[in-house]
């Protein structure tokens, strides 16, 4: 499994998700995006790409309307991808650092 750590702005963002949208996006995260990063293959459904205006952040779909972002952060497990998510939530998220 995929290590984990969370920039202070991801917590203020999960704070405006709904419970719905939350409950989705561990959804998405357990059951697609942390098993894809095993295998370093993401299915096209998390629509997976690198943001323009950041070099090494990447940008996860996880809804419709529903965006993180994330970059890869040093491992704390040899041979075990680590993640560092950036900002959760709409669209809205992408229109600022």
């Amino acid at each position: 499994m995929p290590t984990f750590e969370t920039l202070p702005r991801f917590i203020a963002d999960l704070e405006h998700l709904t419970p719905a949208q939350l409950q989705r996006f561990r959804r998405v995260v357990l059951g697609s995006f942390a098993p894809d990063l095993r295998t370093g293959l993401f299915r096209p459904g998390l629509r997976i790409k690198g943001l323009r205006i950041a070099s090494g952040v990447f940008e996860l779909s996880w809804a419709q309307n529903g965006r993180a972002t994330w970059q890869y952060g040093q491992e704390k497990t040899r041979g075990t991808p680590h993640i560092v998510w950036r900002r959760v939530g709409t669209h809205v998220i992408l229109t600022g650092p």
